[in-house]
């Protein structure tokens, strides 16, 4: 498989997926997507993979959001068909089998908040940061975030992370349930291998049901109407200054 934004790794059974695009903070791009679709299809498929880490190369982020430049060059009417796209994709770590569990090595904003989020748990390292800061580009989250966080941290935590757009640490992160540990950098994948290794004593087919049944205790109507009115905002003039404002490194003078 060749992979141009994605490197994969398999380790005595634990497949490990590194975004590497560390020049740009492993922003989402369309391509990483893509790929990050490709490789989860070899992770259903493939009878040698039993478990998965999803993390960031270098030691600075996990996921630092989606590739806002990509935003301008979208036509204002496929924002709905973005959000879907993106929410597909990770619908497919959600509903994996095989355990899935995000490694954050630094900064999960955004899209990156969201990736980590469609794990089925999450470990952070001390430099760990979190946030969903979509609103300082008049968006909203459109991969997921706005059912994920509400499920993982409660309402109220929720709707003040995404209205207000600020970051969170990883101790916050952990106290709020976000994430299950916090470890030093050199011990975060070693930490998840631990895990994942106590994992793959047990009965396959029993973790697999384990994933199934608790997904279902969530319905899909919120991503749904979440993709509709990501479209809605994505048209909007307040997008427009926001993404603009963001390339142009300027303050967003919102409508």
């Amino acid at each position: 498989m060749g992979l141009s934004t994605i490197k994969t790794e398999l380790d005595n059974k634990i497949f490990t997926i590194t975004i590497n695009r560390s020049d740009k903070l492993n922003a989402l791009n369309q391509t990483v997507l893509d790929e990050l679709n490709d490789v989860m299809d070899l992770v259903y498929t493939d009878d040698k993979i039993k478990a998965v880490i999803i993390t960031g190369a270098g030691e600075k982020a996990f996921v630092a959001g989606a590739d806002i430049s990509e935003f301008t060059s979208v036509n204002d009417d496929r924002g709905s068909q973005l959000s879907k796209k993106g929410q597909d994709i990770f619908f497919k770590i959600e509903n994996c089998p095989k355990p899935v569990v995000a490694a954050v090595n630094g900064f999960a904003l955004g899209g990156g908040c969201e990736l980590a989020m469609a794990c089925h748990f999450r470990l952070a390292s001390t430099n760990a940061k979190f946030g969903q800061p979509e609103v300082n580009l008049g968006l909203i989250p459109g991969y997921g975030g706005t059912q994920r966080l509400t499920m993982l941290i409660g309402k109220g935590k929720a709707m003040e992370l995404m209205m207000a757009g600020n970051m969170i640490g990883a101790d916050e992160a952990k106290n709020l349930g976000l994430v299950n540990y916090v470890e030093p950098l050199e011990n975060l994948i070693p930490k998840t291998k631990e895990i994942l290794n106590i994992i793959l004593t047990k009965s396959p087919l029993a973790i697999s049901k384990i994933i199934s049944s608790v997904n279902f205790y969530f319905n899909n109507e919120g991503f749904i109407e979440e993709a509709k009115l990501f479209g809605e905002v994505f048209s909007s003039d307040d997008k427009k200054e926001g993404t603009s404002a963001f390339l142009e490194k300027r303050k967003p003078v919102f409508k």
